[in-house]
């Protein structure tokens, strides 16, 4: 009896052994650290992935990720340097480098992080000016980057990248925008549009050189646009006449009186009408009336 009794109480030993050794072994992943404290005190070796074991009521293990965390910033109101009110969010890539210091230096180092790249964004956006947060969002980058890598070197946390997401502008700074890039455009168009015309002028005047040298040239080219008139088959047809050619026929014509030739003709010669004043002041009181009737008073 107390044979059964010893191999019994033996057998509740070892089940119990057996219980506290699963109890105290644990599994940390490929992606993970294990930082372990032995009565509070924080072991300087790391665990590695794997099976590891820890002494039964001494070790507490924490895990700590090694992977690149993505942490978005919430979006931050600011005046910009040149007075405008923008409102500006961002991305930050980060990871854990020394998982002691991680979890030993800093309470929580995600919120850390995260209130260090709100106040460092809020930072960037009152050094810049519109310009730069629109354009030069690279140069941005990296000074936020810095900014926050600066305490985050001290919770053995690595910043890995920093990027700006999304500028958001009020409507009435978006329609100011809109119209300075309307007014570039113009711009533009008008300098292309005033070169052609130089470009167009030059060819003209060589155009022209040409053609006075050969007179015939400007005959073909004549003929040449009377073509391409002709050929869309329209109803008229307009045809230019050459100055040259009228000059020559006045010079030809003989000048003749105009009005001997009414005369000739039989035709009424024009009369020249008799100048009436333009008031009474033209009109002498003294002289006698001419053509009155018989009848009419004076």
């Amino acid at each position: 009896m107390s044979i059964l009794y010893t191999l019994a109480v033996a057998g509740a030993g070892a089940l119990g052994a057996l219980w506290l050794a699963l109890q105290n072994i644990r599994v940390i992943k490929q992606f993970e650290r294990g930082v372990v404290y032995r009565f509070g005190r924080v072991q300087s070796g790391v665990r590695q992935p794997g099976l590891t074991m820890l002494v039964p009521f001494a070790d507490r293990l924490q895990k700590v990720n090694m992977q690149i965390i993505t942490l978005p910033v919430p979006a931050q109101d600011g005046i910009t340097c040149d007075n405008v009110t923008v409102r500006v969010d961002a991305v930050i890539y980060f990871k854990v480098e020394d998982p002691v210091r991680a979890a030993v230096d800093v309470q929580d180092y995600m919120s850390a992080i995260g209130q260090v790249a709100q106040t460092s964004l809020r930072s960037i956006i009152g050094k810049s000016n519109l310009d730069d947060l629109l354009s030069n969002r690279e140069r941005l980058n990296q000074g936020l980057e810095l900014l926050i890598d600066s305490p985050a070197l001290g919770w053995g946390i690595h910043i890995d990248r920093v990027e700006i997401k999304d500028v958001v502008l009020p409507d009435s700074m978006k329609r100011s925008i809109a119209r300075q890039a309307e007014a570039e455009r113009e711009r533009r168009a008008r300098v292309i549009t005033a070169d052609g015309e130089l470009q167009a002028s030059e060819k003209l005047a060589q155009a022209a050189a040409v053609m006075a040298v050969e007179p015939a040239a400007l005959q073909l080219r004549l003929l040449q646009t009377v073509v391409e008139v002709a050929a869309e088959k329209n109803s008229t047809l307009i045809l230019p006449f050459p100055v040259e050619l009228l000059r020559f026929l006045e010079r030809s014509t003989p000048e003749r009186d105009d009005k001997a030739t009414a005369s000739t003709n039989g035709e009424t010669p024009e009369l020249t009408a008799p100048k009436v004043p333009d008031d009474v002041r033209g009109i002498s009181l003294d002289e006698p009336l001419k053509g009155r009737r018989s009848g009419q008073n004076a």
